[in-house]
């Protein structure tokens, strides 16, 4: 071979190499063909038992068979969580008669002030869809953990205290299964639009 031939393969090689790396990332950006993503989705949530708003007990089961939207955070909390908790509600006002079909569950990481009566006298405020629910510190705990949720005391003054917390909202499908963070940043009616994909 001459040394024009050569540097033509050696060209090529590195073409073709080049490709090849490029199409694995975009599979791994786009997620195809990529079984950590499908790992990751089986690692957020799980099975869970806690009190609702009206003293009943609410688990993993009883949400099956609807796509649901959870969202943890505390009654106390002055922007973040009422702000999502106003938008979950335009999105369920949106669906509809739809709305039936799903749910929506606030998950208090604030056991020791978020009694069940305390977030039933929170939750009025929004639309009747949204379900609160609250438990013992070690079970709440161990839920936040299952769907990678951070919370965190902080206090402030003299026995006062805040949470700062994990402000996700969680989209699960009918199986209680984890889909995707629900994009909370457009419009109602386009949220409705993509909650409804999962009827």
């Amino acid at each position: 071979m001459t040394v024009p031939t050569n540097r033509v393969l050696l060209l090529l090689a590195a073409f073709l190499t080049g490709l090849v790396i490029c199409l694995g990332g975009i599979l791994y950006l786009t997620k195809g063909f990529s079984p950590a993503s499908i790992a990751q989705s089986a690692a957020v949530g799980g099975p869970f038992q806690l009190t609702d708003q009206d003293g009943r007990t609410i688990t993993d089961e009883s949400l099956r068979g609807k796509p649901f939207l959870v969202f943890f955070g505390f009654t106390h909390c002055p922007d973040v969580c009422p702000t999502t908790l106003f938008e979950v509600s335009e999105i369920m006002k949106r669906l509809g008669p739809d709305a039936d079909r799903t749910a929506a569950l606030f998950i208090s990481v604030d056991p020791e002030r978020d009694t069940p009566e305390k977030i039933k006298d929170y939750l009025s405020s929004f639309d009747p869809h949204l379900r609160g629910a609250t438990g013992k510190p070690e079970t709440v705990a161990a839920i936040a953990k299952a769907y990678r949720v951070y919370f965190k005391k902080i206090p402030t003054t003299g026995d006062d205290y805040t949470m700062d917390h994990t402000a996700i909202v969680y989209l699960m499908d009918k199986n209680g299964r984890f889909v995707a963070p629900f994009n909370m940043r457009r419009t109602p009616e386009a949220a409705a639009e993509d909650l409804r994909r999962y009827l």
